[in-house]
C-alpha cells in the first residue's frame, strides 16, 4: 500500500490514516463492502459503505495514476530526456489530464504539419526565429531550401508549423488556457438547418448559452445527447484575444523581423490544436461530472425506492390497466402467492363496466381482499375511477393505491418470469409483479435490472459499467441492510447478499428444495465455504428455526459474548424480543467484562431487543386512498399531501392522485436556500403540498412544499 495515496485519501475523508490503512487491509483479504460496514466496525472506527466504497475506489484511481505517472517517466527517461525537474512535476500531478500535458512533448507522433517540417529539416530555422535573430530572409532560409522546400515562403511556413506544435506541446500554456475556459467560456448551443425535432424536446437549446463554470449537469446531458441526435451544433466560447495575447506575452520577449511568424503560429496553434483538443477535454469533464451527478441522483432515488416500507400481512389484488387488452388481476395471499388471475374490460372498446365491476367485487369477498394496487401505466386514471366506484360497494373495507409500475413489463418477460409462472402471459405476469412489490418491494424490485427502474434522469446516456455498478452497489446495500429470510428469498434477493456466488445460491436452494426447510445457521455453514460462510451468515435470517439467534442479525462469531451477556444479566434466549430486554447497561464496563468491543455489544442489545427489526419499519407508510381526485377539483393554495416519485436536480415530482404528478420546483421545496431537492425530499417520501399553479391546458399542476401566506 501506498503511504502517500492513504495520507491524500485520509485528508480528503476526513478520517484517520488508521481507518483508511485498515479499511484497505480488509478489502485486501477479500471481505466484502457489506461485511466490513456491518461486523468489522472496530477495525474501521464505523465508517459506513458508502466511506469504505469512497476509500476502495479512490485508491484504485490513485494507484493508477501512479502506474501511469511510472509509466510516463520510464518512457521518457528512455529516450534520455528526463530531468529532475521535469519528473518532480509528473510525480506532483493531481489529474491525469495534467501527466498527458507533460508527456506530450515527448510523445510518438502521428504524422503532422511539424513532423513532416521537421523531417524537411527545418527545425534550426523555427529555433532561430524563436530566438529573434535579425538575418534577412534570403538569407535566413537559403540553407534550408532543398526539393521538397522549394521557397523562402514554405520555408517560413514549415517553421511557423514546428512553433505552433511547440506552443500547443506545452503543459503550462494548456494548464492557463483550460483554465480560462472553464472559469470563462460559455457553451453556446444553435439549432441546425434542416434539423429534425418533432416533439420540440430540445426547443430550448436552440438558442442557448450557459457559462461552463455554472454547467448544470442535467443540461449537459440533454445538450450532448441533442448533438448526437444533429438537432444542435455545440462550441465553446472564450474571449480568444486573451489567450493570443497571453501567449504573445510569454513567447515573445523583445522586437524582432520574425514576431509576426511567431504570432502567426500562436494563431495557428490555438485554431488547430489547442482549442479543438481543450473543447474536447472540458467536455469531457463537464460530461463525466454530468454522469457521476445522475448516478448519484439515480442511487439515491434507487435506495429510497427499495427502502420504501412493506405492507406486511395485507391480502393484495394487483390491476395491471389497459384498453383493448384488458385490465389483468391478480390475487396474493399475505406472503406473495399467487392465487386468482382474472382479465376485464371495463374501458373502451368494449365498455363491460357492469360485468366487471362484479367479477372486482366476487374476488374483494372470496378472497378477503385489503389493497387493490394499481399499475400508473396505461388507462391507470381511468382504472383508478373504476375501482374507486366499485369498492364503495363492497362489503368489507378495502383501499387502492397507485403503484409505480416501471420495468414490471421488463421483467415480465424476462426468463425468471417465465420460470416462476410459464403457464401466464406476460400482462398477468406484470399484475402480480405489481401486487407483490407493494407487499415487499425490495424482493420484488430486485428482480429488475436496476436501470429499469424509473427513478432517474438521463440513464440512458451514462455508461453501461459506470451505472450498473453504481446500481448494483445501491441494491447490495438495501438487501444487506435489511437481511433476508434465506428460506422463502428469491435466487434474485439472494445475489445481493454478501459473498455468495451462483454456485452458492444453487446450493442453498437444491437444500431448500431436498428438505423444505434449512433449520439452522449451522446447516448454512455446512453448504459453503469458511470464507464465504463469514461474510453472507450475518445477512441471512432463520425465521422459526432451532436457534432464535439465527433469526437476529447478530453474527455467529458474537453468539458466544452474547450469551455471556444474557447470562450475567440472568436472562434466556426465550426472553428474546419481550419486555425484559429493556435493560439499560455501562456499555464501557460490559465491553470489559466480556472481552468485546462498543461497537458489537451495541450491535447486540439492539438485536436482542428487536430481533426481526426492518430499517424499512421506521420509513413512512405509503398512502391508501378510496376515491379520486380530478385536476377539476383543484384550488389555488389547496392543501394535498403525496408520495415523491421521483427527485431530479431541479425539482421532485409528487404522484397527488392525478394522471401526471405534480412538479415542485427546486425554489418550492423550502424557503431556504438548497443545491440539491435531495436536502429536502427522497423517493418515497409522504409530503404535505399546496397547489401553485394548475395549467389545464397542459393537464399538469405546479406543486409547493411552502405553506401559503394566509
Amino acid at each position: 500500500m501506498n503511504e502517500n495515496i492513504i495520507k491524500n485519501i485520509s485528508e480528503d475523508l476526513k478520517i484517520k490514516v488508521s481507518q483508511v490503512e485498515k479499511t484497505l487491509k480488509l478489502l485486501e483479504e477479500g471481505n466484502t463492502i457489506p461485511f466490513i460496514a456491518r461486523y468489522r466496525k472496530e477495525v474501521t472506527g464505523n465508517l459506513d459503505e458508502e466511506q469504505i466504497r469512497k476509500i476502495n475506489e479512490v485508491y484504485m484511481y490513485e494507484v493508477n495514476l501512479l502506474k501511469r505517472k511510472e509509466d510516463v517517466i520510464r518512457l521518457i527517461d528512455e529516450k534520455g530526456l528526463l530531468t529532475e525537474e521535469l519528473k518532480s512535476q509528473i510525480m506532483t500531478a493531481s489529474k491525469l489530464v495534467e501527466v498527458e500535458d507533460l508527456y506530450r512533448p515527448f510523445k510518438e507522433k502521428k504524422k503532422t504539419k511539424a513532423t513532416e517540417a521537421i523531417k524537411n529539416g527545418l527545425e534550426p530555422l523555427a529555433k532561430q526565429i524563436m530566438s529573434y535573430t535579425a538575418k534577412p530572409i534570403d538569407e535566413l532560409t537559403k540553407p534550408y531550401l532543398n526539393d521538397k522546400v522549394k521557397t523562402k515562403e514554405e520555408a517560413m511556413e514549415g517553421a511557423g508549423y514546428i512553433i505552433a506544435e511547440w506552443i500547443s506541446d506545452n503543459a503550462y500554456y494548456r494548464k492557463w488556457i483550460r483554465k480560462l475556459f472553464y472559469h470563462e467560456g460559455v457553451i453556446i448551443t444553435k439549432v441546425k438547418k434542416n434539423a429534425i425535432d418533432e416533439n420540440k424536446v430540445y426547443e430550448m437549446y436552440y438558442d442557448f448559452a450557459e457559462k461552463v463554470k455554472y454547467a448544470k449537469g442535467y443540461r449537459v446531458l440533454a445538450i450532448n445527447r441533442a448533438e448526437k441526435e444533429k438537432v444542435i451544433t455545440v462550441n465553446i466560447d472564450v474571449d480568444k484575444d486573451k489567450i493570443f495575447n497571453y501567449l504573445e506575452e510569454k513567447l515573445i520577449k523583445k522586437e524582432g523581423p520574425y514576431n509576426y511568424v511567431i504570432k502567426d503560429a500562436i494563431k495557428d496553434s490555438y485554431k488547430r490544436l489547442i482549442e479543438p483538443s481543450v473543447s474536447r477535454e472540458i467536455r469531457s469533464e463537464l460530461t463525466e461530472k454530468a454522469e457521476d451527478e445522475a448516478t448519484d441522483n439515480f442511487s439515491k432515488n434507487l435506495e429510497n425506492l427499495l427502502m420504501q416500507p412493506p405492507m406486511k400481512e395485507k391480502r393484495v389484488l394487483g390491476f395491471d390497466p389497459a384498453y383493448r387488452t384488458g385490465c389483468k388481476l391478480a390475487v396474493v395471499d399475505a406472503t406473495g402467492k399467487k392465487e386468482c388471475i382474472k382479465v376485464i374490460y371495463p374501458h373502451e372498446p368494449k365498455n363491460e363496466k357492469e360485468k366487471s365491476k362484479q367479477i372486482l367485487l366476487d374476488l374483494i369477498d372470496k378472497y378477503n381482499i385489503d389493497i387493490i394496487a394499481i399499475g400508473n401505466g396505461t388507462a391507470s386514471r381511468e382504472s383508478e375511477a373504476f375501482v374507486a366506484e366499485t369498492i364503495k360497494e363492497a362489503k368489507r373495507k378495502v383501499e387502492y393505491i397507485i403503484v409505480s409500475e416501471a420495468g414490471a413489463s421488463v421483467y415480465s418477460a424476462s426468463k425468471l418470469a417465465i420460470s416462476e409462472f410459464p403457464d401466464l402471459h406476460v400482462e398477468e405476469r406484470s399484475a402480480i409483479s405489481i401486487a407483490r412489490r407493494l407487499q415487499d418491494p425490495l424482493s420484488e424490485l430486485v428482480k429488475i435490472d436496476p436501470e429499469s427502474i424509473g427513478v432517474g434522469m438521463y440513464q440512458h446516456d451514462i455508461p453501461d459499467k459506470k451505472l450498473s455498478t453504481s446500481l448494483d452497489f445501491v441494491v447490495t446495500k438495501a438487501v444487506n441492510s435489511v437481511g433476508v429470510n434465506i428460506n422463502t428469498a428469491s435466487k434474485s434477493l439472494l445475489k445481493y447478499v454478501s459473498g455468495l456466488t451462483k454456485a452458492n445460491i444453487d446450493k442453498i436452494v437444491a437444500y431448500r428444495d431436498e428438505h423444505g426447510k434449512i433449520m439452522s445457521r449451522e446447516t448454512i455453514k455446512k453448504l459453503l465455504s469458511p470464507k464465504v460462510y463469514t461474510q453472507a451468515v450475518g445477512f441471512l435470517r432463520i425465521i422459526d428455526g432451532s436457534n432464535v439467534l439465527d433469526s437476529t442479525d447478530i453474527h455467529p462469531e458474537s453468539y458466544a459474548v452474547t450469551m455471556n451477556l444474557l447470562n450475567s444479566l440472568g436472562l434466556t434466549l426465550n426472553d428474546i424480543g419481550t419486555d425484559k430486554m429493556n435493560f439499560e447497561i455501562d456499555i464501557k464496563d460490559y465491553t470489559d467484562k466480556l472481552n468485546t468491543d462498543a461497537y458489537t455489544l451495541e450491535d447486540i442489545i439492539k438485536s436482542l431487543k428487536k430481533p426481526n427489526r426492518d430499517p424499512r419499519d421506521e420509513m413512512p407508510k405509503p398512502i391508501l386512498k378510496n376515491d379520486v381526485l380530478h385536476l377539476e377539483d383543484l384550488k389555488l393554495g389547496m392543501h394535498l399531501q403525496g408520495t415523491v416519485r421521483n427527485v431530479t436536480p431541479f425539482g421532485a415530482f409528487i404522484d397527488i392522485g392525478l394522471k401526471n404528478d405534480g412538479l415542485a420546483h427546486i425554489s418550492k421545496l423550502t424557503d431556504k436556500f438548497i443545491k440539491h431537492p435531495m436536502e429536502v425530499v427522497n423517493v418515497g417520501d409522504i409530503v404535505d403540498c399546496y397547489v401553485d399553479d394548475i395549467l389545464k391546458d397542459k393537464n399538469k399542476v405546479s406543486l409547493s412544499l411552502i405553506k401559503p401566506k394566509s
